[in-house]
C-alpha cells in the first residue's frame, strides 16, 4: 500500500512539473504591430504576407443566392493568366486539369455579353451548378461559355435551370471550351462554415 502511495505521489509530481514546464515554454500572446492573429504576431508563419497577398474572394450566383470564391488553378496558361491579371495573386496553370474525366467536374457558366456585370468578362456574375453539401459538389470545374444570341434581350440568369432554359429557347448558347478552373467555394448560402 505504501508503494502505491509511493507511485501515485510520483506520477503527481511529474505531472506537476511538466505541466508547469509546458506553461513557461508557451508564449504568452502579445499585441503585434502589422498582421496579427488573435494577439499573435503572425508575420514570421506567413512569410511576410498580408492578406492583400492572398487571393480575394470573388462573387458567383447558385441558385438566385450569392457565394464567394477563389480561383487557384487553371488547365489554359490564358485563362490563368486572365485571372491573374483580374483578381491576383498568380493564378497556377496545370494542364493536367483538363484530363479529368467530365463526370467528375462541376460546371461554371461564364457569360460572353448580355448585361454589364462583375464577372469574368465584364458581364453578369459566373452561375455555379454545386455548393459545398451537395453530392455533386467539387472544386474543379468545365467553364461553359453563355452567349446571347439577342443582345438587346439579355437578362441576368440567376440559376443553372434558367440557362438551360434560356438555351432551350435559343436564346443564348452554351459552350464548352474544354478549360478546367479549381474554383473552391468558401462562402455559400446557409453555410456552417463561417
Amino acid at each position: 500500500m505504501l508503494a502505491l502511495l509511493g507511485l501515485l505521489g510520483l506520477t503527481l509530481l511529474l505531472s506537476l512539473s511538466t505541466a508547469t514546464a509546458l506553461q513557461e515554454a508557451t508564449p504568452t500572446p502579445t499585441a503585434a504591430s502589422g498582421d496579427s492573429m488573435g494577439g499573435m504576431d503572425m508575420s514570421d508563419a506567413t512569410g511576410g504576407l498580408t492578406t492583400a497577398d492572398l487571393a480575394p474572394l470573388a462573387m458567383a450566383l447558385y441558385n438566385s443566392e450569392m457565394v464567394f470564391f477563389i480561383h487557384t488553378e487553371a488547365s489554359d496558361p490564358g485563362v490563368a493568366q486572365a485571372l491573374t491579371e483580374m483578381m491576383g495573386p498568380d493564378v497556377l496553370t496545370v494542364p493536367s486539369l483538363a484530363e479529368i474525366p467530365t463526370e467528375l467536374l462541376g460546371n461554371v457558366y461564364v457569360f460572353t455579353n448580355g448585361i454589364e456585370g462583375d464577372g469574368p468578362l465584364g458581364y453578369q456574375p459566373d452561375v455555379f451548378d454545386s455548393i459545398p453539401g451537395d453530392e455533386a459538389y467539387t472544386p474543379l470545374r468545365a467553364i461553359s461559355l453563355v452567349t446571347w444570341q439577342d443582345e438587346a434581350a439579355a437578362r441576368e440568369l440567376m440559376s443553372v435551370e434558367e440557362i438551360l432554359a434560356a438555351e432551350e429557347a435559343g436564346e443564348v448558347t452554351v459552350e464548352q471550351p474544354g478549360v478546367v478552373v479549381n474554383m473552391p467555394i468558401l462562402i455559400w448560402p446557409d453555410d456552417q462554415h463561417r
